[in-house]
């Protein structure tokens, strides 16, 4: 059954439907059993809640929480914990359903999770933000925890958030779990390195794209849409690595200077005006002018959806490096494919985080910490094995980076399933 990237002629920009039509395309190119599309097609469980929470002027007010776990067919499920107006089910399970596969892709023993409230945090007081933050916890006590889903952080959360709800967790069982959530301070368990690890992350299979397409870091320059943790750090990092970071966006407007920003000042800017707007001698740019920006290196760590029909003919860029999940529309994805831009997909790109968030775990099960060097090299070589096997998956199949990490991923899921036995009578060997 092929499959269709539009509807009724309209491109398709829902993330549950891209998710599942990507692994569709993985199954038949594999030549895989229907059984692994039926399995994968859909999240194992999802568990919606209300969480009350005592506004600080007496009255109460009731958030949604979720929270999708896809398959745990390679371990407990993984996955970060958003706080956004914009939350919703089909984005919650699509994530889930991206972090499986990313996962497998890079070798961990995690399936996938992903949870979220629909909440504005800029709109609580911190006492708000601890109770809401606690409350969800309580709701889903019953289906989480260190072997059964592991949370972090994401969009909107930080280490205080998973403190406070590794805090809660803690109280419910009457002992120390530190093992349960990943993303926390340090000095409660939480990793070295764990904070630029998806930045980190997104650099390293930068370079070694960079590689492949015969380019030098020092004579590259780059774009960064979307300012927060992640493309900060992307672009610090890439800055160290002499590659000139000429454009930034962020919610709050753009910066632009052709001769390249001054990293560490904009994020020193950031810290005390809270955007990169108005950065002095810098330039207003929007998204659009950064999307279009005359540059070697785009990279898109917003939200979902950004690279599209209309964003992708823009485009400039010999890389785009997806460190946001779910940037590209398939029509995006389409037009970036014809015009041989070189796209490392988000499941590969930033999977950084959730690798160091494998270390912390593993770190809070041993009670032995490693030095910041020792994670940050381990990163690096899951990284550049993980990309390793995409392009080799890529050149052995002459597909695209996407169409190749989703080859990888979902090769690597269905071994599992055969391995267990979950679907029968199949004699069929399976290569990833």
């Amino acid at each position: 059954m092929p499959v269709k990237e539009e509807k009724n002629g309209e491109e398709i920009t829902n993330p549950y439907q891209i998710a599942q039509q990507l692994i569709r395309r993985a199954a038949e190119s594999l030549d895989l059993p229907e059984g692994v599309y039926n399995i994968l097609k859909k999240p194992k469980r999802v568990m919606k809640v209300s969480i009350p929470v005592r506004r600080d002027n007496g009255e109460y007010a009731n958030f949604t929480g979720m929270r999708s776990q896809h398959i745990d067919i390679l371990g407990p499920t993984k996955g970060g914990i958003r706080f956004h107006p914009g939350v919703n089910e089909d984005e919650v399970v699509a994530l889930s359903m991206w972090m499986s596969l990313k996962s497998a892709l890079v070798g961990l023993p995690f399936g996938g999770g992903k949870g979220g409230v629909i909440v504005n945090p800029e709109e609580l007081s911190e006492r708000e933000l601890e109770e809401l933050s606690r409350g969800y916890i309580r709701e889903l006590e019953p289906i989480i925890g260190p072997d059964k889903d592991v949370p972090a952080p994401d969009v909107n959360t930080n280490g205080q958030i998973m403190g406070w709800m590794l805090d809660e967790f803690d109280r419910l069982r009457g002992k120390d779990v530190s093992g349960f959530i990943t993303g926390k301070p340090v000095i409660i368990g939480g990793s070295e390195g764990r904070i630029e690890a998806t930045g980190r992350g997104v650099v390293i299979n930068i370079m070694e794209a960079a590689k492949r397409l015969n380019l030098e870091l020092d004579k590259l320059s780059a774009v960064v849409q979307g300012f927060g943790n992640v493309g900060s750090i992307t672009a610090k990092l890439l800055h160290e690595q002499g590659v000139k970071v000429i454009a930034v966006t962020d919610a709050g407007g753009g910066a632009y200077q052709s001769n390249g920003l001054d990293i560490v000042s904009l994020i020193d800017y950031v810290n005390a005006h809270g955007t990169v707007n108005g950065f002095e001698g810098s330039e207003h740019i929007s998204n659009e002018q950064l999307f279009a920006a005359d540059c070697d290196i785009l990279v898109p760590a917003a939200l979902e959806n950004q690279i599209t029909e209309d964003t992708a003919p823009t485009i400039k860029a010999k890389i785009v490096a997806e460190a946001a999940n779910g940037p590209t529309t398939p029509q995006g994805n389409k037009i970036m494919e014809q015009k041989d831009i070189f796209v490392i997909p988000d499941i590969l790109c930033n999977s950084g985080g959730v690798t160091v968030s494998y270390f912390e775990w593993v770190q809070n099960a041993m009670h032995y910490f490693w030095k910041e060097d020792e994670v940050n090299e381990k990163l690096k070589e899951k990284m550049e094995n993980a990309f390793d096997s995409v392009y080799r998956m890529k050149m052995e199949k002459n597909a695209s980076m996407r169409e190749s990490a989703y080859l990888v991923g979902v090769g690597r899921l269905a071994e599992a399933m055969k391995a267990r036995g979950w679907i029968k009578n199949w004699d069929m060997p399976i290569e990833c």
